[in-house]
């Protein structure tokens, strides 16, 4: 199931994330409670939360009402969420799936439970505005839902190291797909001094993101903290990235206290050592809130055709001019985006990859087809079979022999 990204990050139809005609993340809050709202409550959660709030709970007990609350960190068979009225840790059996990409996530809003003895429950997931999904490593071909109802998409990427564009290129396509507005951030830019490498690695990133803001920033000297604060003053931002890259370093600036660990990265390679192990969802003292993810060694795309083809927005807009409407831009003739690439506006680089991404997401989709079949064709063979059983049993007890 996709959502469409509408311009700026926007959506503006569901995917299993989004509700139609749903508000900015920084809307009014409807909610008496306003201590929420700096966690990101607002009209359109409060209208997927008014369902729930005709009564209480009816298997408590004792008369407690349902409460909304944010998860802001996820474990094996609970969470942690903040509701109104502080903190709270609570039971998540009762909305345990099977689906990965429908699994609770740090960023999620839910409907809480409270007994007669002070013990709290998870009870349902409100429907979800975004979500950044990846597909995981296994064999089955299954996504993984990283933070959810994220407004920004914040894109860390290590200037200790020349920067992996195609790697950007891949975090941007899926950040759209996903229904968030990405946002690069070249951090550790004290390791650059000369301003003209700087100019020009801000430069090539920007190239590889069209339509995206790119920022270069250091949390060790502050350069850069200022401004992208301000960008984040409203709604979610998901804080992502490969492992080494800072984002603890810069998380712990942004919130202006020391809230996540940080580790040296290794003299080998500048690769760090995975500090953060879990998604922590982190208030902004100007406003908003921040995600910080665990690093990501790997990516894959989920779903990202669309976050593709925005990501790449300038191939795609070069491919209208092609004599073919299906140029595969290889070797048809008329083909806009090969002579653009001839002529220098284009650099082979960039076509590289994105015929790279659209080939991965295509082997992942018939993957994921084939999968579904597969699956779909067990539970008509598991069908099947429990139906003669029931047959042999109603024979066995005297029916027709």
């Amino acid at each position: 199931m996709r959502e469409s990204a509408a311009p700026h990050g926007r959506s503006d139809t569901t995917r299993t994330t989004r509700t139609p005609g749903a508000g900015p993340a920084s809307g009014t809050t409807t909610d008496p409670d306003a201590a929420l709202a700096a966690y990101g409550w607002d009209t359109h959660f409060a209208d997927a939360f008014a369902p729930y709030r005709t009564g209480p709970a009816p298997d408590t007990g004792s008369g407690r009402a349902l409460r909304p609350a944010r998860v802001v960190r996820v474990d094996r068979g609970r969470c942690d969420a903040v509701t109104a009225h502080g903190p709270v840790r609570a039971a998540t059996a009762d909305v345990a799936t099977a689906d990965p990409t429908r699994a609770l996530c740090t960023g999620d809003w839910v409907v809480l439970a409270t007994d007669a003895a002070g013990g709290h429950r998870v009870r349902a997931v409100l429907p979800r505005r975004t979500a950044f999904v990846r597909s995981t490593s296994s064999q089955r071909t299954e996504g993984q839902v990283l933070a959810a109802n994220v407004d920004h998409t914040l894109i860390a990427v290590s200037l200790a190291v020349e920067p992996d564009l195609g790697r950007v290129e891949r975090f941007v396509s899926l950040a759209w797909a996903g229904g968030a507005q990405p946002l690069v951030v070249l951090t550790k830019a004290d390791l650059v001094p000369d301003p003209d490498t700087l100019d020009q690695l801000l430069a090539d990133t920007e190239e590889s993101a069209p339509g995206v803001q790119v920022l270069a920033v250091s949390a060790e000297t502050g350069e850069g903290v200022d401004v992208l604060a301000a960008v984040l003053t409203a709604g979610t931002t998901a804080l992502l990235g490969q492992s080494g890259a800072g984002k603890s370093t810069l998380a712990n600036a942004l919130v202006g206290r020391d809230a996540q660990e940080v580790r040296r990265t290794r003299n080998s390679d500048g690769k760090g050592r995975h500090t953060t192990t879990t998604r922590d969802l982190l208030p902004l003292p100007g406003g908003g809130v921040l995600i910080d993810t665990p690093g990501l060694r790997g990516v894959g795309l989920w779903d990202a055709d669309e976050g593709v083809g925005r990501a790449f927005s300038d191939i795609e807009a070069l491919a209208a001019d092609c004599r073919f409407h299906d140029c595969a831009h290889d070797t048809e003739p008329g083909c806009a985006v090969l002579a653009a690439v001839d002529e220098g506006a284009l650099p082979h680089r960039r076509l590289d990859s994105y015929r790279k991404l659209l080939r991965e997401n295509a082997r992942l989709a018939a993957r994921t087809d084939a999968r579904l079949r597969a699956e779909r064709k067990q539970e008509f063979k598991r069908r099947q079979a429990l139906g003669r059983h029931m047959t042999e049993r109603k024979r066995g007890a005297g029916g027709r022999p």
